[in-house]
């Protein structure tokens, strides 16, 4: 989805010109901001810290950057740490990054021994598996948080906590806002939902034109729709986006990719990956809004997807009526709770390929047993935005020897490509797919 580039950038109540190095009272172009300082040699690089006997030596990214930058650089060195290299440079930083995790991985699995790295598969970079090269991103989005009265520890009250904003390619505008009551009365809670609508849309910031503003009442961190619904103060209920031939509904609730253009070639790549034909189902487990599972359709012979958030298995369910999809059925619930029985239900021979696209967390344990004991999954492509952490841990269960005490019966995956996509551009992040086979 694309960003305003001037989304509230002249709003007093939620923003302030400048707040950013890129959001100046007239922002330059983007390439000429981005490309055109980080061209004229404020590269990064690497500093070894001396540590004491003893401690391992520790490594960090330095920016050479004037030392005496603005607080704007400050920030934008912390928020997107990248910014300062051209994209050619960032990509090749991310690109090693990558290359890093996938041999630690490897050496995880090697440590395993008894289980078999060398593969027929091509090799390249020293990995065992195939590694591609990153596929860069044309355009990022921008998530906005911009505090009237800030709520940055619960215990120390404040009201406005944040304001996300999601754009389409049609450059329609939903506006969604995150407002801790404190001790409010509902009285009170509808005076500042009153304010603000009226800012929106007969005050000064009216200029945004939103499409749909929202308004959510939370006393935690991240909370549902089921937990605290999201009012619609106004406009529309759902933005749409445009989307590999696809019409795609989006509720307020429901994952989706900041980068669209960055998101079709994410997709494309796990697509390509997968494999799936006319013989397979394709199994597809934090589906979101179904974009996966929706755009693969017509190759594969039915759709199985399984989403926590119920607001996104309603837009998959509408996305297939809308667009003639007529072969697949979305689950609204916990995978490991869901995931087990649909299993059971397909107990038929047909074989399943599975992609798997969870949040940070991984995958839950039980997740990644029903996947490992299924005889009929010989393909998995697993979609990770944090590749080290949990994911580690779910990847070396699905390669590891059978475990009876973890309850692993099944034949091991094995890695076979790996391919980052770069959706996050001017940030260390990167989006990491992964083929198994078995």
């Amino acid at each position: 989805m694309h960003s305003l580039r001037c989304f509230l950038s002249r709003v007093g109540l939620l923003s302030k010109p400048g707040l950013l190095p890129w959001c100046a009272r007239k922002p330059p172009g983007w390439s000429q901001l981005f490309f055109g300082s980080a061209c004229k040699g404020n590269f990064t690089r690497v500093i070894a810290k001396k540590c004491q006997r003893g401690q391992k030596s520790q490594k960090k990214l330095s920016y050479l950057g004037p030392l005496d930058g603005s607080w704007h650089e400050r920030l934008a060195d912390v928020v997107t740490p990248l910014w300062r290299l051209c994209y050619e440079e960032q990509l090749k930083v991310k690109f090693e990054a990558q290359k890093k995790i996938l041999q630690r991985l490897e050496s995880y699995l090697q440590m395993l021994n008894r289980v078999n790295v060398t593969t027929a598969a091509p090799k390249s970079e020293g990995l065992c598996c195939l590694l591609h090269p990153i596929i860069p991103s044309y355009y990022e989005a921008f998530l906005r948080q911009s505090p009237l009265e800030p709520c940055l520890l619960f215990h120390k009250g404040g009201y406005w906590r944040e304001l996300i904003v999601r754009t389409n390619s049609q450059g329609h505008t939903m506006a969604i806002i995150t407002f801790h009551p404190q001790e409010l009365t509902q009285e009170e809670l509808c005076v500042q939902k009153e304010t603000i609508k009226e800012f929106f849309t007969k005050g000064p910031g009216a200029v945004c034109d939103l499409t749909s503003l929202y308004f959510q009442e939370s006393t935690m961190t991240r909370c549902s729709h089921q937990q605290s619904p999201y009012q619609l103060l106004f406009g529309e209920p759902h933005i749409f986006e445009d989307l590999l031939g696809l019409k795609i509904r989006i509720s307020p609730d429901a994952f989706f990719q900041v980068n669209t253009a960055g998101a079709e070639m994410l997709y494309r790549t796990v697509g390509e990956l997968s494999g799936v034909n006319s013989n397979t189902i394709l199994l597809d487990i934090c589906c979101g809004t179904g974009v996966i599972g929706l755009s693969l359709a017509q190759y594969t012979s039915q759709v199985l997807g399984i989403e926590l958030v119920e607001q996104a298995v309603e837009d998959a369910r509408w996305t297939a009526a809308f667009n003639g999809i007529t072969n697949c059925e979305f689950h609204a619930g916990r995978a490991e709770k869901i995931l087990p029985q649909l299993l059971k239900s397909k107990e038929d021979g047909q074989l399943i390929v599975a992609v798997v696209n969870p949040a940070r967390a991984g995958l839950h344990y039980q997740v990644v047993q029903a996947i490992r004991n299924c005889r009929a999954i010989c393909t998995l492509v697993f979609v990770s935005c944090k590749p080290h952490g949990e994911t580690t841990r779910n990847i070396i269960e699905l390669c590891c020897p059978p475990n009876s005490a973890k309850k692993l019966f099944g034949e091991p995956f094995v890695l076979r490509q790996a391919v980052p996509v770069d959706l996050f551009p001017h940030t260390p992040h990167c989006e990491l797919v992964l083929l198994f086979t078995r």
